[in-house]
């Protein structure tokens, strides 16, 4: 792939990304409790260190096994991964935002900003607030998302984008992820 052009390194990268969740998400779902009511969904994410309080919304799987994003129309807005556990359960849940918009800062904008021990916040629908330290954070090609620590390690994930822009792509080549363990 050395000689091919950047889209199908991206485009496989996607692919191979894609396979490794589904695999991994059937063989969590197997493996999993039942789920909690749909009532104890995260409803609003708090970090008080970078004064970010924003709603958050269920994300699915698209058509193409790729997790859905945020719709750009709500830059405010961050999205759970309804594959991953409720936060505050045993096991991985994810959370993803994007960084900007074409013409503004969107809710993970200043997420490279968090610090190791910062204090994370996810409301959920039940009522009950879980609460997480920052345990690292890691900008990654996303030709090396960490799938496995991402979708199966037990803690809080949150993802945006990062880096260099690719302007013919339209797109970050890098994720930033946040590592968080439950308080």
């Amino acid at each position: 792939m050395a000689d091919s052009p950047k889209w199908l390194k991206m485009a496989t990268a996607g692919l191979v990304t894609g396979a490794v969740l589904f695999a991994l998400t059937a063989r969590h779902r197997e493996a999993a409790t039942p789920r909690p009511a749909a009532s104890a969904a995260p409803k609003r994410l708090d970090i008080p260190s970078i004064s970010l309080k924003a709603p958050l919304m269920k994300l699915g799987l698209a058509s193409d096994g790729e997790v859905e994003l945020p719709p750009f129309e709500k830059p405010s807005t961050a999205g759970w991964f309804d594959q991953s556990v409720v936060p505050g359960d045993q096991g991985a849940s994810v959370i993803i935002g994007h960084v900007d918009t074409k013409t503004a800062p969107a809710v993970f904008y200043r997420l490279r900003e968090v610090k190791k021990g910062d204090v994370i916040k996810i409301l959920r629908g039940d009522g009950k607030t879980a609460r997480y330290k920052v345990d690292s954070i890691e900008q990654i090609p996303k030709d090396h998302f960490p799938a496995e620590r991402v979708y199966v390690e037990d803690g809080l994930r949150l993802i945006t984008c990062g880096g260099a822009f690719d302007r013919k792509a339209h797109e970050y080549l890098d994720n930033i992820i946040v590592y968080a363990s439950r308080a």
